[in-house]
């Protein structure tokens, strides 16, 4: 067990979680157990120690020491469709370039989980796992590269938790996620309207480009609840605070134009500032129900709620009064501390799963599920960095128990469907308001991805 724990957390710490088109950045890829029921009834189901994640409360149902592990792998092709992309400066003149290929690449999102029975009523537990991410590059000759060219965001946690339960069927539990994060936005730069402002000094100015990288340690708090109506009935509910992450870390602008008025003359420099980027983690609230039909069949239900309308802009901000950046180019957003500003206006989102269980032997058992998913995206304020759209999620699963060790494997696909989106992006001030120039961004995206899982797990 110590070796498998060992191998798993610095897995987990150099994984790249994919580009997440819906469900916000958050990663439904938790556990291969929960997947193959397409994460249907997850907070009233308790079925080995991942419920540290799905519903701390849930432990109090585990007996012994359970271990946990394993991984999932979450494949998306996502690409602007050829022909209905373009793109105009901010002088009005065209943009030339690809479609920007295919943005998402393969993820593998390992997790290991463990709970421990300290007596009849108190257990106790942690997770260590990533609950967000999101990346999506595009080539260098994208037609949108001054919107939008690397994005993301890898993110783990490590979650201890406890639950207590009164021996009559209802529990509670609480849980604490202390969190790591880490992003990069980068995007090339359009100085084609400072140019023609600066026309009188002569200049001609290359394109630029900006590389923005920071990190942030914060906490969230999680609870759940768990009540046995009775012997095959169970409802389940748990939740999430939210918090904010503040990426600290520095902006790299390459061919920054720089006006020398003793000479008069203008050259292009690579400046740097240190900035932050506020990232707003939502609040969330489970629901879960799992009836036992028979001894054989048993049936799940569930609903999370997500307040996403707390992520209003993805802002970058300077730690500098004022910064070499945000001193020449902040004012124009409505805040001289701003070195860009992206307005999102993100809304709240459900997510609605169902999903059934069959025991077809001591031994084995088999699951499907199906999960309808919103995106929080505005349809208004769609970029180019997350274009996404709702979801629809059919998965697979089966479970093996070995008897006589006592160790299950839960293996689980899925695939993922998209209806295509639309991107229509300008740059916006933080009022909302349209910035002045011509630069604008337009495309249709088509998506869709698969996922699959493996879940390895004891009693001991």
């Amino acid at each position: 067990m110590k070796k498998t724990a060992g191998f798993l957390i610095p897995a987990l710490i150099m994984a790249s979680p994919a580009a997440v088109q819906a469900g916000g950045f958050s990663l439904n890829e938790q556990s291969a157990s929960a997947m193959g029921v397409a994460n249907a009834g997850t907070a009233a189901n308790p079925e080995n120690a991942t419920t540290v994640f799905f519903n701390p409360a849930g432990m109090s149902q585990l007996k012994g020491t359970n271990l946990s592990f394993g991984a999932a792998a979450l494949s998306i092709d996502a690409a602007m469709k050829p022909g209905t992309g373009g793109a105009t400066r901010d002088n009005g003149q065209p943009v030339a370039g690809t479609h920007g290929g295919d943005i998402a690449d393969l993820a593998v999102l390992p997790n290991v989980y463990l709970t421990h029975e300290l007596n009849d009523w108190l257990d106790v537990g942690f997770g260590l796992h990533a609950p967000y991410g999101l990346a999506a590059d595009y080539d260098d000759r994208f037609v949108g590269r001054f919107f939008a060219d690397e994005t993301e965001l890898k993110a783990i946690a490590f979650s201890p938790s406890i639950a207590l339960n009164d021996g009559a069927g209802f529990s509670l539990g609480f849980g604490v996620n202390l969190m790591y994060a880490e992003g990069t936005l980068t995007k090339f730069q359009d100085y084609s309207a400072t140019e023609a402002k600066l026309a009188a000094l002569g200049a001609k100015l290359d394109d630029g480009y900006a590389d923005i990288s920071g990190e942030d340690l914060a906490v969230t708090f999680s609870f759940g609840l768990l009540w046995a109506l009775n012997e095959r009935t169970q409802l389940g509910l748990s939740g999430q605070s939210g918090t904010e992450l503040k990426l600290k870390g520095d902006a790299r602008i390459h061919n920054f134009p720089v006006v020398d008025l003793s000479a008069p003359s203008v050259t292009q420099q690579l400046v740097t500032e240190r900035v932050e980027v506020p990232l707003q983690i939502p609040e969330s609230l489970t629901v879960g129900l799992r009836h036992r039909v028979s001894d054989r069949v048993t049936l799940l239900a569930g609903a999370t709620w997500s307040k996403w309308s707390r992520f209003e802009a993805l802002d970058i901000v300077s730690r500098e009064s004022p910064g070499p950046v945000s001193g020449n180019v902040g004012g124009g957003l409505g805040d001289p501390a701003l070195v860009a500003h992206i307005s999102e206006n993100w809304q709240d989102t459900w997510q609605v799963n169902l999903g059934g269980i069959w025991q077809a032997t001591p031994e084995w058992a088999f699951k499907a599920g199906y999960a309808y998913d919103q995106s929080p995206v505005n349809d208004n304020f769609r970029t180019a960095r997350i274009p996404s759209g709702d979801r629809e999620w059919l998965t697979l699963g089966a479970r093996y128990a070995h008897l006589q060790s006592g160790w299950t494997v839960d293996v689980a696909a899925g695939v993922l469907l998209f209806d295509d989106t639309r991107v229509d992006e300008r740059n916006y001030n933080v009022n909302n308001q349209p910035m002045p120039g011509a630069a604008r961004f337009s495309g249709t995206y088509e998506l869709d991805a698969w996922s699959a899982g493996v879940q390895f797990s004891k009693a001991f």
